[in-house]
């Protein structure tokens, strides 16, 4: 696997095996990323700590375990980086907000534990959106992330830090997490490939002295990796679904079950029906077609209840954010405030009745896609079916609010009933790049990324790039 000149170029897997083989020495791999960080992390302010000095030293115990001839793990020396609410010790977990400034954890998460085991050597962390609770990453303690493809568009959210960096080659694997499209939204805006994993399959825990999360955030929230390479998704996958004491959710399912017939894939260019961008429609019939090229049968068509299904998603969602009250916007700044107040508390004032009624169609929801998923179906989708919005978009009006969370239905659908999916990029239009995702049934993530590699063999990996200020017409 022959490295690139500028190392900040290489993909996960290309790192550790050159590691592993002394081509390249831990330092080397982990000096590289903090020079590009150096170099374009002042632009688009995606990486809010650098853990220099640290992660120096870890190299230097990495290369000396190598001459020592030890075992090592299969993510050795490789750099990584880790979201701002995701607990690295000796680190701030700041969720994006000056409250929460000094709340520095003192074990890390179980998947950067998972991380560490496996050799990798967390060089930074990752901002986020006020608490995440936005599709643009705005925050409040850490500035605005921008979008390295155009500085004028949204480098999406909440782990639009995370995308960024992985876009512009100042990290090769990072970790984020998922309620309503946080890892795949990011990837679509920025051109880079995440793993929503289903539901029980990567282990979290609340902070210490923190709550217990909700019942959305339990049935929703997941941790999983980001990267350029879905060969990337799946070593950090094999690694991540480990089992895990203090999550009693876990599925003891393994992460890849014996190779059968290809799958068929069902593509819908504009789930729901309620309109897409021309250029994402397209995008995802060039996925389309690069898996019928690779044998995958292939038909045009969709779910039932799509629509319903995310409808169900916000009238939870929003039930829980407006039971919380006014202590949910205290900490927000005034943007997120208002992107919160144009959606969630717009809605109906919910009622136990209602919340209740929500949960019981959430499960009809689930069983009728579970009984259309079958044992060997794959859905291939747009993550937003609009492109990237203009920074400020979301927060010019309920109309433009609204419509961000409508262009994500299929998105939110998968994060309701708890199943995988894979974000990748399908080609680049209008100077941007256009993202797709692939969801599968549930425990099926080597589905999605089995059929995420067969599209990125065909359509490529365009990222990392240099940052620009706006995006090129010509594409």
């Amino acid at each position: 696997m022959t490295l690139p000149p500028d190392l900040w170029r290489a993909g996960a897997a290309q790192l550790t095996s050159a590691i592993r083989s002394r081509e390249l020495s831990a330092r080397e791999a982990v000096e590289a990323q903090l020079a590009r960080i150096e170099a374009v992390n002042p632009r688009l302010k995606a990486v809010t700590v650098v853990l220099a000095e640290e992660a120096l030293a870890a190299a230097a115990e990495a290369d000396e375990a190598i001459a020592r001839g030890e075992e090592t793990g299969p993510l050795h020396g490789l750099p990584c980086t880790i979201k701002e609410n995701i607990e690295v010790a000796g680190t701030a977990t700041t969720n994006g907000v000056p409250a929460l400034a000094e709340a520095y954890a003192e074990r890390d998460a179980p998947a950067v534990e998972r991380l560490r085991e496996a050799g990798a050597i967390v060089i930074g962390r990752i901002n986020l959106p006020d608490l995440g609770m936005r599709w643009h990453t705005a925050s409040s303690l850490r500035g605005v992330t921008r979008n390295p493809w155009d500085a004028g568009r949204t480098a999406g959210g909440s782990s639009g830090g995370e995308a960024a960096a992985l876009a512009s080659g100042m990290t090769p694997l990072g970790l984020g997490n998922d309620y309503g499209g946080s890892l795949r939204y990011p990837s679509q805006c920025c051109g880079t490939a995440a793993l929503k994993p289903g539901y029980g399959r990567i282990a979290t825990t609340p902070r210490e002295g923190w709550p217990e999360p909700t019942p959305t955030g339990d049935l929703f929230t997941v941790t999983g990796p980001m990267a350029r390479h879905i060969a990337d998704l799946r070593l950090a996958f094999a690694v991540l679904a480990a089992p895990d004491p203090r999550d009693p959710r876990l599925a003891p399912a393994p992460p890849e079950d014996p190779a059968g017939e290809l799958p068929r894939v069902t593509f819908a260019t504009d789930p729901g029906g309620l309109g897409v961008d021309e250029r994402v429609a397209a995008g995802v019939r060039r996925a389309a077609d690069a898996l019928a090229d690779a044998g995958y049968p292939v038909e045009e068509g969709e779910p039932p209840l799509l629509r319903e299904a995310a409808e169900v998603w916000g009238r939870l969602a929003d039930a829980e954010l407006r039971s919380a009250g006014q202590a949910l916007l205290d900490p927000l700044s005034d943007e997120a405030r208002r992107f919160i107040e144009l959606t969630t508390w717009a809605a109906p004032e919910p009622s136990l009745g209602g919340y209740l009624e929500a949960h019981m169609e959430r499960l009809r929801c689930a069983r009728v896609w579970s009984e259309w998923f079958g044992s060997g179906r794959l859905l291939l989708g747009p993550v937003s079916t609009a492109q990237p919005f203009e920074v400020g978009h979301d927060v010019a009006g309920r109309d433009e609010a609204l419509g961000v969370r409508r262009s994500m239905r299929l998105t939110l659908a998968a994060n309701l009933l708890g199943l995988p999916s894979v974000a990748l990029p399908a080609g680049v239009d209008g100077g941007l790049p256009q993202g797709v995702q692939l969801i599968g049934p549930r425990y099926r993530e080597d589905l999605c990324l089995a059929a995420a590699r067969a599209i990125e063999d065909r359509l490529g990996v365009i990222t990392p790039i240099e940052p620009r200020e706006a995006a090129r017409a010509d594409g």
